[in-house]
């Protein structure tokens, strides 16, 4: 079986779909290219099912190298024969190919290792034939003083070896997989003297903890090996019926011909062999496995979190005013014009200890009649509440115009290069307003600049594989980034750099270009960027936008289909610029009998036709964001029973948390979502949606407070 077949098989994907995708990737296609504009070639696979390509591609010939790695190693012992072969050709998981492997695997000095350098291997071949009737008259050959020095020492010797050959059996390592999966437990059982620290800890739900290993849920395995990690449990797996499972073993290893003699030699090697080597080798094994699937669980969340906030809706070519609040030291206070550049700032001191209400109102006057803000920003970080009280009492804003942001993550980009690149002039607190009020105007464009780790969204981001968390998290980035479509004329380098086919390198040199040179006429122009060559052109010109004379520059349409849209118009008897958002003109395109004339294929056809419907469109405007007002403003005034306004701020894989417009969070458990049980959180919420929740439980000491959606 091929590379191609393998990754078919693994996704029961078509075979030719997935040889074109395999084909263009490896010829340095991207996955947002390829889904948008090799739809043909494909057979319209979407951007989820050609990026489980690239992925099950990468896993696949990581694998085969593996079995060349272990086909070379056998071979290079003088063991490699067809059956070996046949089995290491058919293996599809890596745990396959390491069981073939183990047999001839470099050994580390063992009790095993030390018993073939006495010379007793083959007392313990004599004994795993099963025909001595008096091992330790066989035994007594081997004795020799200073090394074995009587038959039961050598007997001993050859258990190990024994114990060693059971361990290394791909049956009985199965066996013992099958039952441990079945019928395991996972058990937390509490450190000594850390009985206090744990029940004051995160983790108290932890203290002698136990549940059946296959409804350990992801997010209950990673903290709970965090709790093992900060030392406050010791986590184990636990299998009642060990001894009847030893019995198995000891069944499928003796030799039906064997002694009774030899049976008891080769039973206590075999339980010896389960507790010393096996168990432990498949506890890792699984538990390693375990925490991969938890790793996906919280990485696919993280992922998908994150995508919806970079695609929650801008508020567009609008000019906005924000402000961080703070007490002591005031709110900064900035006014960005439509495009997000800075305009101005100052400091307002409306809260305490200062609590200047008449000055702090003055100068939001004196902004809002000199820059025309049509909206104002607060950060929802310390004395968020009572900025937002001032702000309002102002009646400088309509209510509608305010809006409640996430400040998540903005003192990391107000501290970080990037930052300090654009405004050199500026201290950490107005950069820190900038990226508030820029969040407002294009979530997408500014939330790009920070570690999305640093943005508050996910669960157990620390906990997971830091590669494939980076590896997931970038791919959300870049997918998003080309989903919206980027203005090569306002766009910063950062968000370029992100776009199908640029990457940092480019996205220098067009800034550089466009600052020396002005404003991009059409995309055909970004042939002149230096070192924007032909593959890099073909790559991202899809996903550029130029506002110009050519319509089309500004929509997803790729140049290389310019043609096609031409012989559409000529079909119609029109010019080009006829085309977009004329409705009764696009709705008589008939894509099928376009394609039969040869003018292209038709899914390229049908996206041409949708990109002229609304041309420019940006995707996010599709939802709606309207301003949120809360309904408590201090902890102490929650009770339980209350029904509370509030957007959701994160999603995890028990619940969604909610902010309440106070500093602490409502978490809505998954089993308080709705009446019927809840597979998936994101079944029902997504980040940034307004909810109205019940409060059914205020914890006063931790300030943990409880929320439901359920009717009951």
């Amino acid at each position: 079986m091929d590379i191609a077949e393998a990754v078919a098989k693994r996704l029961e994907f078509p075979l030719p779909g997935v040889k074109a995708v395999i084909d263009l990737l490896d010829g340095g296609a991207t996955v947002p290219f390829i889904s948008r504009y090799r739809k043909e070639r494909t057979g319209a696979l979407d951007e989820i099912a050609v990026r489980n390509i690239e992925s099950a591609l990468a896993h696949v010939r990581q694998l085969e190298l593996r079995k060349e790695f272990v086909r070379q190693a056998i071979a290079d012992a003088g063991a490699l024969t067809d059956e070996l072969i046949r089995r290491l050709d058919n293996a599809v998981t890596a745990t396959e190919v390491e069981d073939i492997y183990a047999p001839y695997k470099p050994k580390r000095r063992s009790r095993a290792t030390i018993a073939r350098e006495k010379g007793l291997e083959p007392l313990a071949r004599i004994i795993m034939a099963g025909r001595a009737v008096n091992p330790e008259a066989s035994a007594q050959r081997f004795v020799r003083i200073g090394e074995v020095d009587i038959p039961d020492d050598a007997i001993a010797g050859a258990s190990d070896i024994i114990a060693e050959w059971a361990s290394e059996s791909t049956r009985m390592r199965n066996a013992v997989r099958r039952s441990l999966r079945r019928d395991a437990e996972i058990v937390c059982s509490v450190v000594k003297g850390k009985e206090g620290e744990l029940e004051a800890s995160p983790f108290s739900g932890f203290a002698d903890f136990s549940c059946p290993l296959r409804r350990c849920r992801s997010h209950q395995y990673l903290a709970m090996r965090r709790a093992e990690r900060e030392g406050f449990v010791k986590v184990r797996f636990v299998l009642v019926g060990n001894e009847r499972l030893v019995e198995d073993l000891q069944r499928i290893f003796i030799p039906s011909v064997a002694t009774r003699e030899c049976s008891r030699i080769i039973g206590r090697a075999v339980s010896d062999a389960y507790k010393r080597l096996i168990f432990p080798a498949v506890e890792n094994e699984i538990a390693s496995e375990m925490k991969e699937d938890a790793d996906k669980v919280a990485i696919d969340i993280f992922a998908d979190n994150l995508r919806q906030l970079l695609l929650a809706p801008p508020l567009s070519r609008r000019r906005v005013m924000a402000v961080d609040p703070a007490f002591r030291t005031g709110c900064k206070v900035v006014c960005l014009d439509e495009n997000g550049k800075l305009l101005a700032d100052s400091v307002i001191y409306p809260t305490a200890p200062r609590n200047d209400i008449a000055g702090s109102a003055r100068i939001l006057g004196n902004l809002k009649d000199k820059y025309l803000p049509e909206a104002i920003a607060i950060g929802n970080g310390t004395a968020s509440r009572e900025t937002e009280a001032f702000v309002r009492g102002t009646g400088l804003f309509d209510d509608t115009e305010i809006f409640v942001v996430s400040e998540d993550g903005a003192s990391v980009y107000s501290a970080s290069d990037l930052a300090r690149k654009e405004f050199p002039d500026k201290d950490v607190t107005v950069r820190g307003a900038v990226s508030i009020g820029r969040r407002l105007i294009d979530p997408l464009a500014e939330l790009i600049k920070i570690d999305p780790k640093s943005i508050g969204v996910g669960q157990y981001q620390h906990d997971v594989d830091q590669t494939k968390l980076r590896d997931a998290l970038d791919y959300t980035v870049m997918s998003c980034v080309n989903a919206v479509g980027v203005n090569v004329n306002t766009a910063s380098e950062r968000l370029l750099s992100y776009v199908s086919g640029i990457g940092p390198q480019l996205a220098s040199n067009i800034v550089a270009y466009r600052s020396e040179n002005g404003a991009f006429a059409s995309r055909a122009a970004l042939r002149k960027v230096p070192r924007l060559g032909d593959k890099a052109f073909e790559l991202s010109a899809g996903f550029l936008r130029v506002i110009g004379d050519n319509p089309l520059d500004n929509t997803g349409i790729h140049p290389e289909s310019y043609g096609a849209v031409k012989k559409i118009a000529d079909s119609l008897g029109v010019k080009i610029s006829d085309l977009p958002a004329n409705k009764a003109l696009l709705d008589t395109i008939d894509a099928h009998a376009l394609s039969e004339c040869g003018i292209g294929g038709e899914a390229t056809i049908r996206d041409i036709v949708d990109e002229l419907r609304k041309p420019g469109r940006d995707p996010r405007t599709d939802n709606s964001q309207s301003s949120f007002c809360p309904g408590v403003a201090d902890f102490a005034q929650l009770e339980i029973g209350m029904i509370l306004p509030g957007i959701v701020s994160n999603i995890t894989a028990f619940g969604a948390f909610i902010d309440l417009g106070i500093k602490e969070k409502g978490l809505i458990h998954i089993s308080q979502l709705a009446d019927r049980r809840v597979v998936s959180v994101g079944e029902i919420l997504k980040i940034g949606q307004q909810v109205r929740a019940k409060v059914i439980e205020i914890d006063n000491v931790r300030h943990r407070i409880s929320l439901s959606l359920r009717h009951e």
